[in-house]
């Protein structure tokens, strides 16, 4: 097992966090043709990243990034019995650290975050055919609540 710590990230991990952004849409494009031709961008990283609202981590092992993850607050449906929640995203671990803890340390942390900001629910969302992420989300104790669905017509 590899040791590693989670921290916040900073502003000079960008380079690395927009690798990894390349990275996980790479990733993710077998499980959605509806990704459009690169350049394709996720997320503002360096507004996350700057954002008080937002917590964005990094997992670090031996001064390199491995892991990173961000949570922010969310609203939450008008019937739920809860206003807001926290959404989880940019959950991403490197092949060789896969299986190794980062994931659940990452959660872990952002979970502690939502606690301290009074958000009782976490969330995130995984494509349905990604079982490596499904089982690494169960694992850390996510179950799957709401199957999206959509029809595409050309």
């Amino acid at each position: 097992m590899k040791e590693f710590y989670v921290r916040e990230a900073r502003l000079e991990d960008l380079e690395v966090l927009l690798r990894f952004e390349q990275e996980l849409i790479l990733a993710e494009r077998p499980y959605d043709e509806c990704i459009r031709e690169d350049p394709v961008v996720y997320y503002d990283l360096k507004k996350l990243v700057e954002d008080e609202e937002v917590m964005v981590v990094v997992a670090v092992s031996d001064k390199r990034i491995v892991g990173s993850g961000y949570a922010r607050e969310a609203e939450a449906r008008s019937y739920l019995d809860h206003k807001t929640y926290a959404y989880l995203g940019f959950m991403y671990t490197i092949e060789e650290y896969r299986g190794q803890g980062v994931n659940h340390a990452v959660i872990d942390k952002l979970a502690s975050w939502a606690q301290a900001k009074g958000l009782a629910e976490l969330r995130l969302t995984v494509y349905d055919q990604n079982i490596h992420a499904i089982k690494a989300y169960e694992k850390a104790g996510f179950k799957k609540h709401i199957v999206e669905m959509r029809l595409r017509k050309a």
